[in-house]
């Protein structure tokens, strides 16, 4: 496949959430008590709602940072690539990225709404949710047409109020949603728990709206040593979408709510054939244990409700067959430190060609099955000739793609505010 021919969907992205997001999106009434960015006692910009600081404001936005630079977070917006917050940058950032559609994860507010269930106006905090949903849908993804796939925060906490904007985002044409991986982490009823999630499950069953369970939420199942390093936690992120699975699986999700999609979100897909395995020998040699499922085994049913994501696993796309090829969806993290930017194309072509993908696997994996697994159509506002990675990149032949040390890019980015 030549490089230029190639189409990528990006299914993992992050957007920092300019601070202005709130302006549009809220009535008169409202706008005081809105989250705000400000600066903290660390000299960081931080976001504020109800007494309550967001624990990150740029969530490791590095991208354009020489890696020696590379860290969390910048302290302010000023010492990040501006694609980062900055949707007409983003989009160029893109083009020159030759990424067509991306998926854009929340920072401040968490993957999982966390920030504003630990809230202690839950009504309040329902009103900002629905309007960070409102901007994300509204005004990010709206505004260049084809280019996003939007993703909704729902109120975790509160039963009525899940389903009820589960049926409002999707009426807005979102059919995905970023949840906790491990709810129990956070104070909530295990997914386990079928008679607390199961009218949120039936919602998303039959409004087609995929779950995504992104890495970093469950980090609290890892019961780390004393003394060890972050590097750690990173490394073992990835495992703890087993934990998730499992609970999806054999807590029974999976079984009663046969509709039900699941994207495992930066999750990797390396777990996925061990992990599959060693369910369906514990299924066929541990009867007495009770499970049936019925004349499919648990591998089966994993494959009908999963989309697995990763940035990059050349060892695992080696055995993508045990995996499932309808399964496995490439993504970019932009503009996190795993990201890559701005040569994804080559790097994944070349990591494809390493693995022997063939072309027709290769479009399954960069865009086909994110495109058929959201419902997203590709080509509605752009046509295929253009989606490609050659004519974005037409599209944006001048962005600069430079490393910049952070206090380069304050001194670049204020200069430029004045």
């Amino acid at each position: 496949m030549n490089v230029n021919d190639m189409i990528l969907i990006s299914n993992d992205d992050h957007v920092i959430e300019p601070s202005d997001m709130y302006d549009a999106h809220l009535p008169a009434a409202y706008k005081d008590q809105a989250p705000k960015l400000l600066v903290d006692e660390r000299g960081i910009e931080s976001w504020t709602f109800q007494g309550k600081w967001s624990m990150s404001t740029s969530m490791n936005a590095v991208v354009g940072w020489p890696k020696e630079e590379w860290g969390f977070d910048p302290s302010s917006y000023a010492e990040m690539r501006p694609g980062a917050y900055d949707i007409h940058e983003r989009v160029r950032d893109m083009n020159r990225n030759g990424i067509l559609a991306s998926m854009c994860f929340p920072s401040y507010a968490g993957f999982s709404a966390r920030f504003f269930q630990e809230a202690a106006d839950k009504d309040l905090a329902l009103i900002m949710l629905k309007a960070y949903n409102d901007w994300h849908i509204d005004e990010w993804c709206a505004a260049y047409p084809g280019r996003f796939i939007p993703l909704a925060i729902i109120p975790v906490w509160d039963q009525a109020a899940m389903v009820a904007e589960v049926h409002r985002v999707a009426a807005k044409g979102c059919h995905a949603v970023t949840m906790p991986e491990l709810p129990h982490i956070q104070g909530l009823p295990s997914y386990h728990d079928l008679e607390y999630w199961g009218p949120f499950f039936q919602a998303c069953s039959e409004l087609q709206v995929v779950m995504c369970l992104h890495i970093g939420q469950g980090f609290g199942a890892i019961n780390m040593a004393p003394a060890a390093p972050i590097d750690n936690m990173i490394i073992l992120a990835t495992q703890v979408s087993t934990f998730a699975a499992q609970d999806l699986l054999w807590g029974g999700a999976f079984w009663k709510y046969p509709d039900l999609k699941v994207a495992w979100s930066e999750a990797g897909i390396g777990w996925i054939p061990f992990y599959l395995d060693r369910c369906d020998r514990h299924y066929t040699n541990q009867r007495w244990l009770g499970h049936d499922f019925g004349d499919k085994l648990p591998s089966d049913i994993f494959r009908e409700h999963s989309l697995a994501c990763y940035v990059t696993d050349p060892i695992a796309l080696k055995v993508r067959h045990d995996i499932g090829l309808e399964v496995i969806a490439w993504e970019c993290d932009y503009p996190h430190s795993d990201s890559i930017f701005p040569d994804a194309p080559e790097f994944v072509l070349n990591e494809m060609n390493g693995a022997g993908v063939p072309d027709n696997e290769i479009h399954m994996f960069t865009w086909e099955n994110s495109a058929r697994f959201f419902q997203w159509d590709t080509f509605k506002h752009i046509s295929k000739e253009d989606a490609t990675v050659g004519g974005l990149r037409a599209m944006s032949p001048d962005v600069d793609t430079t490393l910049r040390s952070k206090h380069e890019w304050r001194a670049m980015n204020e200069a430029a505010s004045v």
